[in-house]
């Protein structure tokens, strides 16, 4: 019997990405597996019953739910939703891993398989699966848009009659995949970019797409790809150095994130107090606390000299290209759980167990495990 691959409504406010795109469903359906989706999940994405054909669609969740092997999803579901998930249904998608220790409590009772995309090891293999780095490809890409459009100053070089209007100068701090891509988009505007980050092998990086590195002494190399957290110490050098930097720039643009951790603060409100008349910031982790002091999610604010955006969601604003790289890692992963058409869980597969979130009852993965303080 064909494998069901559901996709419910996101319930989600603002939510306008899609898991499914026309590309992936053909290849779907060539593995051998049945779509069903929920009239209305895929509109934000400009995506309707005409341009999805070959998909079984139904007008309720519920349908959706009792319908479905698999459930792809680009938000965690509602817990009306996560109740009504048949024992021992398999949820894909962003989770929200270490949000809620109440809902992995309702995953549990479900005896729901779930997997987080967020929790995906960081390794060679894994990388075609990597919505982490999908996705944070269309917000640094955003962030610079964003911020172009409130500077009060031309990004590029630029000469008229009377002389010649020197650019802006664009600081990026953080050079993961979003950071990276915020770099090339200021350059491709004209910009001049200084860009740090506390991992030293990014320099290399960041120096590649033609932005000076900016350096601190001080390097927090972790594992998985990711920075570990500083010391007092460190921080108070990284700090030193920084506010020079950031007193410097037109144009700030923070990146900055420790998976399972609240962002990281590193720059601080006398840093902010420090910056040009008209700075624009642009804080890409304002969901998760932010890395700038005086930034509130979802809203510009004027904090002293700078005006601080803290935009929310930010794939979200280009659902269309957001999806279909969304839509195709998933595909890739969900590609590991099935053989001949059947779904088959192999638990020997690092990268299946590393992105376990929950199954049999129990939360899996032991990260998840020590920052919401679950036993067992």
């Amino acid at each position: 019997m064909a494998v069901v691959i559901g996709v419910p409504a996101c319930a989600a406010p603002g939510e306008q990405r899609s898991p499914i795109v026309p590309d992936v469903v053909k290849k779907l359906k060539a593995a051998g597996a049945e779509i069903v989706v929920q009239r209305g999940a895929t509109a934000g994405a400009f995506l309707d019953e005409a341009t999805l054909p070959d998909v079984s669609w139904v007008d309720t969740t519920a349908e959706v739910t009792g319908a479905s092997d698999v459930l792809w999803v680009v938000a965690p579901p509602d817990d009306e939703t996560l109740a009504a998930l048949k024992p021992g249904t398999v949820l894909i998608g962003m989770l929200s891993p270490y949000a809620s220790a109440e809902r992995l409590a309702l995953l549990n009772q479900r005896q729901i398989t779930s997997f987080a995309m967020e929790l995906l090891p960081r390794i060679s293999r894994a990388q075609s699966m990597d919505v982490l780095s999908s996705q944070g490809s269309a917000s640094g890409y955003q962030t610079v848009l964003i911020a172009a459009t409130r500077a009060p100053k031309f990004f590029p070089m630029l000469t008229y009659a009377a002389g010649t209007i020197r650019p802006s100068r664009v600081l990026v701090i953080g050079a993961g995949v979003a950071g990276l891509q915020a770099i090339a988009t200021a350059k491709r505007l004209g910009a001049v970019v200084e860009a740090y980050d506390v991992r030293p092998e990014t320099r290399e990086q960041i120096e590649s797409l033609g932005a000076k590195f900016v350096d601190t002494g001080v390097s927090a190399a972790g594992s998985g790809g990711y920075a570990r957290e500083l010391t007092d110490e460190e921080k108070a050098q990284q700090r030193d150095k920084l506010a020079k930097a950031v007193a410097n720039c037109d144009v700030l643009i923070t990146t900055a994130g420790v998976p399972g951790k609240k962002a990281p603060v590193i720059v601080d409100a006398a840093m902010v107090a420090g910056m040009k008349p008209g700075a624009v910031v642009v804080d890409m982790l304002a969901e998760n606390g932010g890395n700038v002091e005086g930034t509130v999610a979802g809203k510009d604010v004027q904090v002293g000299p700078a005006h601080i955006v803290g935009p929310v969601n930010l794939p979200s604003r280009m659902p269309v290209h957001a999806s279909e790289m969304f839509s195709k890692n998933l595909l890739n992963f969900t590609n590991l759980l099935l053989s001949d058409g059947v779904l088959k869980l192999d638990w020997d597969d690092e990268v299946l167990a590393g992105t376990c979130l929950t199954h049999d009852g129990e939360v899996k993965h032991p990260m998840v495990k020590q920052v919401l303080g679950i036993e067992g």
